[in-house]
């Protein structure tokens, strides 16, 4: 509990710190000021009194300074229709004007800065006079309390706007990315149901255990990273590999697999279930219509900020309208993704290669764990 009480008045005596602090620079500027220009006008007055008497007359400000505000909270002046508002900011301003005329008088009371050589006055006749001559900077000081107030406040409620707005668009990606991520986990699942289906009506049933045992490895690893949307490279290729061990069982020597990745960069981090959507494209557009099979080389790269992922298979050659607009669920799932993710800060390539089979290229931005 006094930990609790500690918290909130911290905050509480700070305000008043700076509230008093800059209502007595106010006047100690206009004491200085008008001390200066009194004496080089070749005044006589009792020039410590007249200081001390112009540095403590704003205090009575720097204590409705708080009633200011509070009233000022409903909404800003230029907007209120309420008769009533504007008359509880006319009394308020008036009894701020009379409290300070009273202290000022006072003060010269007490103090005598005009060096008059008999008492100052009356103390009546000094406050109607100071109340008189200080109710217009009264009303400007009011104004000013007021205008300042609603300059921070619009000024807030911009940055709560700009906030709210980045934190929506944020749920707004990753919304975006679940449903991607999403769309491409049941393409992947229904491939390879395909794949075991296939194996069963060849009478694999052997086969067909393995794939389901490999389908159930792959599928737990892609629930535990279902929240996240970049994962380790090497959580990535662990992946993969559980994919691959299903490809394995259904083509057994026909596929062959290179990997080519530097162990310094499997803690950079790549978007989740990246590989496998190009490694089946490969595999189905690649591989698999070819009778002796061929090969995949997966090889990863860290040049010039960018992590690239190469992926080459050994197959048919794309169709042009493939190698202008890649074709495939998977693969525009993950253009969309990456879209996503890094918005114009990344790079995707799918081509022939000159010698034989197709190519993927993806850049983006090198960013460990």
């Amino acid at each position: 509990m006094p930990a609790m009480a500690t918290k909130r008045i911290r905050p509480q005596s700070a305000w008043w710190i700076w509230n008093v602090s800059i209502w007595l620079g106010i006047g100690l500027f206009d004491a200085t000021k008008t001390v200066f220009v009194m004496r080089s006008e070749g005044m006589h007055h009792a020039w410590m009194a007249l200081f001390v008497t112009v540095l403590l007359s704003r205090l009575p400000w720097a204590f409705a300074t708080p009633i200011v505000l509070r009233l000022g909270r409903p909404r800003p002046p230029g907007r209120l229709t309420s008769v009533a508002t504007w008359s509880a900011h006319l009394i308020a301003c008036s009894a701020i004007a009379l409290v300070t005329a009273a202290w000022t008088a006072a003060l010269e009371k007490l103090l005598n800065p005009w060096a008059y050589s008999n008492d100052a006055g009356p103390f009546l006749g000094l406050w109607r006079v100071r109340f008189y001559n200080g109710l217009l900077e009264s009303i400007f000081l009011y104004a000013a309390i007021l205008a300042t107030k609603y300059i921070l406040d619009s000024k807030d409620r911009r940055l709560l706007e700009e906030t709210e707005k980045a934190r929506l668009n944020e749920q707004l990606a990753k919304a975006k990315l679940n449903s991607l991520r999403r769309q491409i986990e049941p393409h992947f699942l229904f491939n390879t149901l395909n794949s075991i289906a296939a194996q069963v009506r060849e009478g694999k049933g052997h086969s067909a255990v393995n794939m389901i045992a490999a389908l159930s490895d792959v599928l737990r690893s892609a629930i535990a990273d279902s929240n996240r949307q970049e994962v380790p490279l090497g959580d990535e290729l662990e992946l993969l590999q559980k994919y691959l061990n299903i490809q394995k069982v259904r083509f057994a020597e026909r596929l062959n697999v290179k990997l080519d990745v530097p162990k310094e960069l499997l803690s950079a981090m790549v978007p989740g279930f990246m590989l496998q959507p190009i490694v089946e494209n490969a595999i189905q557009h690649g591989i698999a219509k070819r009778a002796r099979g061929g090969t995949v080389e997966i090889s990863v790269i860290h040049v010039d900020g960018f992590l690239t992922v190469r992926v080459h298979n050994d197959g048919p050659a794309l169709s042009p309208c493939c190698e202008e607009t890649p074709c495939g669920v998977g693969i525009s799932n993950l253009r969309d993704r990456l879209a996503s993710l890094y918005g114009d800060v990344y790079k995707f390539t799918m081509q022939n290669r000159d010698a034989a089979g197709v190519e993927v290229f993806v850049s983006v931005p090198f960013r460990e764990e």
